[in-house]
């Protein structure tokens, strides 16, 4: 029965092996939960399949979207990654019908409502509303929400007469997937690949394995052996844009901010406005009445600290190449010879990038920024993320 259902993971680009299949097909024989055609327990078949399927929490989306596939949802398309835009469903007016009016409105069979969903997913280009066709509000359309249809599928909003098939809203693990922007929750996951644990200090802690192994060694007789606790000791010093087109991405920021305060035991963190130059700060609020001469920085901490930049490279060029170039105060010597300083005493670099990959191309000074940084600028996405901290951990 669940060959198809293996087949449909494998088609959404998950990976799927067919030990992780036989496992889950163990684990119903089992009885661990009741039969996947049995609706009372989908729920639990979900959480199991999930749990046996997927390997990493950044599928999760896909699987969420195959598995609906599979068991009869709205996702039943041949692309796995299609989103509808959200200004199409953003409700404005509620047309009001008489009820002779809504008598009139044909329903729509089950195959029939899924296929001309299909097709509406591949035509529409644009937002609708008060229609009786496309994927929009207000309307008689049977697809989207806000309107009044006999027999539809509710697309995002809220529901109002109950009489949807089925709800398209939503899915719980959306930011998962590695091409979305980022929560911290799922930060945390893309920062763990950076961590290494070391065992310092004090014997703190119950060495299991060893134990054992010493007890055997023994005869039998108990001899505990305890070792020092395992800490991260990755240090990590994170420079931070503030101010200007940094606004657009505070939210984001903020998020990954808090993240890697949480993530990393030994975190140092300054601030600066489009490009570094020779002082930061730690304090927006006392900016200039607390600097940090950039050189002290890069004298206080060793190169094994991983240097990390935070932000959208986007100022005029003569901000990164010209003396005098700051929008804000009048620096003796370029941007760009202060980042080739501190990339010089922290091998381990990384840029993180919160704008949009698309528009690097087109903004000169990000290709400036990118060609200082050797090329190690990543997208504030999971996927960037996770390569950037794969590249700092080699």
């Amino acid at each position: 029965m669940l060959i198809d259902f293996f087949y449909t993971l494998r088609a959404a680009k998950l990976p799927v092996s067919v030990k992780e299949y036989l496992t889950l097909l163990e684990a119903l024989q089992a009885q661990v939960v009741g039969p996947a055609s049995d609706a009372c327990s989908m729920d639990d078949f979900y959480v199991l399949s999930r749990l046996i399927l997927v390997k990493d929490e950044k599928h999760y989306d896909k699987f969420d979207r195959a598995f609906g596939a599979y068991f009869k949802g709205v996702e039943l398309l041949t692309d796995f990654t299609q989103e509808v835009p959200l200004n199409w469903l953003e409700k404005i007016l509620q047309k009001e019908l008489t009820p002779e009016q809504k008598a009139a409105i044909e329903k729509m069979g089950w195959d029939e409502l899924m296929e001309t969903l299909k097709k509406r997913l591949e035509e529409q280009k644009e937002r609708h509303e008060g229609g009786n066709k496309w994927i929009g509000t207000g309307g008689t359309s049977p697809f989207g929400n806000g309107g009044y249809n006999p027999q539809g599928i509710r697309i995002g909003g809220k529901g109002g007469n109950r009489s949807a098939v089925k709800v398209w809203d939503q899915r719980a693990y959306r930011d998962y997937d590695d091409t979305q922007e980022l929560g911290t929750r799922n930060i945390k996951v893309a920062l763990r690949r950076l961590r290494r644990f070391a065992r310092e200090g004090s014997a703190e802690e119950l060495d299991l394995d060893g134990t054992i192994h010493k007890t055997a060694a023994n005869a039998g007789f108990l001899d505990i052996l305890m070792r020092p606790e395992r800490h991260n000791n990755v240090k990590v010093l994170l420079l931070m844009d503030v101010g200007g087109t940094m606004d657009d991405h505070i939210a984001r920021v903020e998020e990954l901010f808090s993240a890697a305060k949480a993530e990393f035991k030994h975190l140092e963190f300054y601030y600066f406005h489009n490009c570094v130059y020779d002082f930061m700060w730690r304090n927006n609020k006392r900016r200039y009445a607390e600097k940090f001469e950039t050189w002290d920085i890069i004298r206080k901490y060793n190169k094994d600290y991983k240097l990390i930049f935070i932000g959208d490279a986007t100022m005029s060029p003569y901000e990164i190449v010209q003396p005098g170039g700051s929008v804000e105060y009048n620096n003796e010597e370029a941007g760009a010879e202060w980042l080739q300083r501190l990339l010089h005493a922290f091998p381990k670099f990384a840029w993180i990038n919160p704008e949009p990959q698309g528009v690097w191309e087109y903004r000169q000074s990000i290709a400036m920024i990118q060609q200082i940084v050797s090329n190690r600028m990543y997208p504030l996405t999971l996927k960037g993320l996770e390569e950037a901290m794969r590249m700092l951990s080699k």
